[in-house]
Parts: structure tokens; C-alpha cells; sequence
């Protein structure tokens, strides 16, 4: 499989956000504007995290997912709230190709389990959010509780091998946001204890860092802010490697 960049939309409210360490949430727009600019630009593909679902117990919104399959000329993904067989059926139902778990599977595998059963390992992705401790320690963190939770970094990582993600996303707390590359030595780490693709997110600032990430064994690199702001002062711009800048990267 060809390596892969991913950007990632922060959904709140159905509208787009971008965060710096999970904090301080800054409006960039309508995703259905963002979607339609990354299928022009023909991004590999799009990921979606609803950032309040879990957080306040909601429902998806299939209509709105259906939106964003209309206009999405490239494969994207879905996360957030998803709680029950019955939701993830009607989100791939709605045009959604893959599904990302998190929240459910730090409380127990059964859900996704039964996802992985039901659907295949290729269609579900568990994103796993990584915090260093004060002794600089990597600890699994939840962006649900917004705390570092007891599980250690490898059982964790074991955990997931162990149940057959098709796709695991690798989520820096610490470099969200921030611009500053991604921490290779997480995703070194982390590609000790799975062997499925991997998907490294947090901290791009610019091309040299997709092309770093993927080189330490990531199968993907993906950003959020990195396709969203231009400048030191952080205009809001939509943005995509060029055919020639990805051939770079891959190369």
C-alpha cells in the first residue's frame, strides 16, 4: 500500500476546529467548504473526529456524515460517540468507509470486537491519544475524563495488536497543534507492537516532517493544523501537497 497523507477535521457542533494540546479550540470554518477543497486538491483521503461526542453523549449525525459523503470524491473516515453496533452500521450506511474508535475501547474491547466481526478489521481504527507524564514517560491519556489513565503505553499497544485493528492512529497530546514535527521516536516505539498500518498524528509543521514520519515506520501521516493554517500568524487556509511534493515524500 502506498504511504498515505491524511488530513484530519476536528468536528464540534458540526462545524470545524483546531486544537493546540486538546486545548483552546480555534474555529476554522464549514466542513463541507473544507471537503469540497481537499477532493479538489485529491487528498489520499479524510478523517473526521467529533471532538464533543463522547464528551456529552451524542448521537452521530447520519445526515450530517451523508453531507459529507456527497462531496467527499476520495475515502474519509469517521470518529466519535460511537457507542453500539447500530451506530457504526448506520455511519457506513451514510457514505463512511472507515471507523475510529477510541473512548470505547479505553474502557473495554468489546465493542470493538464485535465491530472488527461484524465489519472487518480493514473498516475499524482504533486512535490512541499519547501523553508524556512529568517524568517523560509515555502514558495513554483520555480526552474524554482529560486525564493520563493507569494503563501503560505498551499493554495498551499489545491490546491493540492483540484484537486486530486494521488501523491504528497514534495521536501526540503533547504536539497537537503545536507545528514543531512529529515525535519520531513515538511512532518507532509504537511500530514494535503492530504490525497493521500505522497512522501518525500531531505536531506536522512542514513537508520535511510528513516525510520524516513516514520514513521511522509510519504507513500514514496525518495533520490537522498543518492543512489548515498558513503563516506564523495562523491564517486560516486550506491546503494540500502537490503531486510532485508527495512523490517526495514517499520517496
Amino acid at each position: 500500500m502506498n504511504k498515505r497523507i491524511i488530513p484530519v477535521l476536528l468536528l464540534k457542533d458540526n462545524v470545524l476546529y483546531k486544537t493546540e494540546k486538546f486545548k483552546k479550540p480555534k474555529y476554522i470554518g464549514d466542513p463541507i467548504n473544507a471537503v469540497k477543497i481537499f477532493s479538489e486538491k485529491e487528498s489520499d483521503e479524510i478523517t473526521f473526529l467529533d471532538i464533543d461526542a463522547s464528551k456529552k453523549n451524542k448521537e452521530p449525525n447520519y445526515n450530517f456524515i451523508k453531507d459529507i459523503s456527497s462531496e467527499a470524491f476520495m475515502p474519509f473516515s469517521y470518529g466519535g460517540g460511537i457507542k453500539n453496533l447500530f451506530q457504526a452500521e448506520k455511519i457506513l450506511n451514510s457514505g463512511c468507509e472507515k471507523l475510529i474508535i477510541n473512548n470505547s475501547f479505553l474502557k473495554d474491547s468489546d465493542l470493538a470486537r464485535t465491530l472488527i466481526k461484524e465489519f472487518g478489521s480493514s473498516t475499524i481504527v482504533c486512535c490512541v491519544d499519547i501523553k508524556k507524564n512529568f517524568f517523560g514517560t509515555y502514558k495513554i491519556f483520555s480526552h474524554v475524563k482529560k486525564r493520563i489513565i493507569s494503563e501503560s503505553f505498551d499493554e495498551y499497544l499489545v491490546r491493540c495488536a492483540d484484537i486486530g485493528f486494521g488501523e491504528v492512529i497514534i495521536q501526540s497530546v503533547d504536539n497537537d497543534g503545536m507545528r514543531n514535527g512529529y515525535d519520531l521516536n513515538l511512532v518507532e516505539r509504537a511500530r514494535k507492537y503492530l504490525s497493521c498500518q500505522l497512522v501518525s498524528l500531531g505536531g506536522a509543521g512542514q513537508i520535511s516532517d510528513l516525510k520524516k514520519i513516514i520514513k521511522v515506520g509510519a504507513d500514514a501521516a496525518a495533520a490537522g493544523s498543518f492543512f489548515s493554517f498558513h503563516g506564523k500568524y495562523k491564517a486560516v487556509l486550506i491546503s494540500y501537497p502537490t503531486y510532485n511534493e508527495i512523490k517526495q515524500i514517499s520517496s
